[in-house]
């Protein structure tokens, strides 16, 4: 009797021992890109008995803060971070560090504090590949804009920086005009309308995320152009595929999301069980 009281006692400390809770606090739910790198997080989480506590920051830094203080109450082992500002973030992940709780971070980089791991696309190599496609669909010649995502975040430096330096490589391309559009699709929609009112003549739009180019495109539609200018998006969620489907958006970059959630809850069980490593997803080019 005592020999298997001992032996569900080993059993249950080795089930234990592994038995994490980690944090998760996404820059926002209202984007179906992240909706989908939460879905990955929780499928990992589920597989690897880990205990996922989600935050939605809803694009707001000092909501950001605040969920993760609360995470860090809650005394979670790790907290992935997608942050909503590269620099507003540190703090938050300062206190995480302050509190010896590991940081991963997600999709979006951080301008400070002690980060373990990184699970990232190649946002520069993306923007890269934006611009290759729109000056070979343009013969090398052509007036193109671009709609920024928020400044703060490493993904909108990132993919613009890729974006112009690739463009450079061909001078009959002009960029004439880089608007802020915040990853929003109302704003994209509204960017886009005063973009066109200033420069009838463009020939193609990148957009640094699907959302704004889906509002791009709707103003497009409404100043009756649609298939005149070339959108190209980046992320491929499922209304920028369709778009594409429909010959309304030209190309869009896909990332991986679900991946990427997936993988920054199974690197978060590998590092607390101490190793650490950074993976870059691998980027294609979806056309119609």
């Amino acid at each position: 009797m005592k020999r298997w009281i001992l032996i569900i006692a080993v059993l249950v400390l080795t089930v234990s021992a592994f038995s994490f809770k980690v944090g998760l606090s996404l820059s926002t739910l209202n984007n179906p890109f992240f909706v989908t790198l939460r879905d990955g997080a929780m499928a990992a989480a589920k597989e690897l008995g880990i205990t996922l506590f989600v935050a939605d920051a809803q694009d707001k830094p000092a909501k950001q803060l605040n969920d993760i203080e609360d995470l860090i109450q809650k005394k979670v082992d790790l907290i992935i971070i997608n942050p909503t500002d590269s620099a507003a973030i540190v703090p938050a992940i300062e206190a995480a560090n302050k509190a010896k709780i590991p940081v991963i971070t997600v999709d979006r980089g951080a301008a400070g504090g002690q980060v373990v791991a990184h699970i990232a696309s190649d946002n520069v190599a993306g923007g890269a590949m934006a611009a290759k496609f729109i000056a070979e669909q343009l013969k090398g010649k052509g007036k193109v804009v671009m709609l920024v995502g928020i400044p703060g975040t490493s993904a909108a430096r990132d993919r613009g920086l890729g974006f112009k330096t690739e463009l450079k490589k061909y001078p009959g391309i002009q960029l004439v005009a880089e608007q802020v559009a915040n990853f929003n699709r109302a704003e994209g929609m509204r960017v886009m309308e005063n973009l066109l009112q200033a420069y009838p003549d463009i020939d193609a739009v990148f957009a640094q995320n699907d959302e704004m180019a889906l509002g791009a495109i709707e103003a497009i539609r409404a100043a009756k152009k649609l298939g005149k200018i070339m959108v190209v998006g980046f992320d491929a969620i499922p209304d920028a595929l369709n778009a594409v489907k429909k010959g309304e958006m030209a190309a869009t970059v896909a990332q991986q999301p679900y991946l990427m959630g997936k993988l920054a809850v199974e690197k978060a069980y590998d590092y607390l069980k101490s190793k650490t490593i950074f993976i870059p997803v691998e980027l294609e080019l979806v056309r119609k």
